[in-house]
């Protein structure tokens, strides 16, 4: 099995060589993809520098800001392209340790999708103010309650898809851009009927750089996630792959 690790980068020059020297150690089967945003802090340039040095990392480089979502789309066509069996997705500000990367594909044997969670027995929440913890509680119960999903962490993008679910799901047909791409992209998975597992993380907030989300993303999201529930996508149900 051929797993790759999909990391959207904006101006993550401080986090993106550590996290990736990490990513690469965790099992010798994981190769690496950052796609940059064209960050203006030279994330690509120290990226494509280290390629030299390391044949298991590879960039993408894209004209300018582009969104979460269609930075998640670019990584699965690369490796949908490229024949890998699994495509892992991380944020690149050493939130998401790498040491959970084995547990998870290890839960693939008995999953199709793998959500890295913060929200079952063993997964928490390091260094976030009260605000923020509140703040993602709803939104994940909110998610859920609309919905209808059988996941605790609805919005985590510590994620690892099998190939046959991005071949099945229609990932390029999600509508959101930002980070309610997340919550419609599970949902499409469960609505197919595909096998979901959470595995336990601890989240760790970004301790360089500074965060990406705003108040209007987090209104978008709850307006999308609306939204898709008044109006959920025609998917075929498929039922468990295996």
């Amino acid at each position: 099995m051929r797993s790759l690790v999909v990391l959207p980068a904006y101006n993550e020059a401080e986090n993106v060589l550590p996290l990736t020297k990490e990513i690469l150690k965790q099992d010798p089967t994981l190769s690496v993809l950052v796609v940059d945003d064209n960050s203006p802090d030279g994330t690509g340039d120290l990226v494509e520098q280290q390629m030299e040095r390391e044949p298991r990392l590879a960039l993408l480089r894209r004209a300018g800001k582009l969104g979460l979502g269609s930075a998640y789309l670019a990584g699965f066509c690369h490796g949908l392209e490229h024949g890998y069996d699994r495509i892992l997705t991380m944020d690149c500000d050493l939130s998401h340790n790498p040491r959970y990367l084995p547990s998870i594909l290890r839960a693939m044997d008995d999953y199709d999708l793998v959500i890295g969670s913060r929200y079952v027995p063993g997964g928490g929440i390091s260094n976030w103010s009260f605000h923020r913890r509140a703040l993602s509680g709803f939104a994940n119960f909110y998610t859920r309650a609309l919905l209808r999903l059988p996941v605790r962490d609805c919005t985590s993008g510590y994620r690892c898809y099998s190939r046959e679910v991005l071949e099945a799901v229609e990932p390029f047909e999600v509508r959101a851009s930002g980070y309610s791409f997340l919550e419609e992209l599970v949902y499409r998975v469960h609505r197919c009927g595909f096998r979901i597992g959470e595995v336990p993380i601890v989240f760790e907030d970004r301790m360089a750089g500074a965060s990406k989300i705003n108040q209007s993303e987090i209104y978008r999201a709850a307006w999308h996630v609306l939204a898709t529930a008044l109006r959920p996508p025609d998917l075929p149900r498929r039922g468990p792959l295996r």
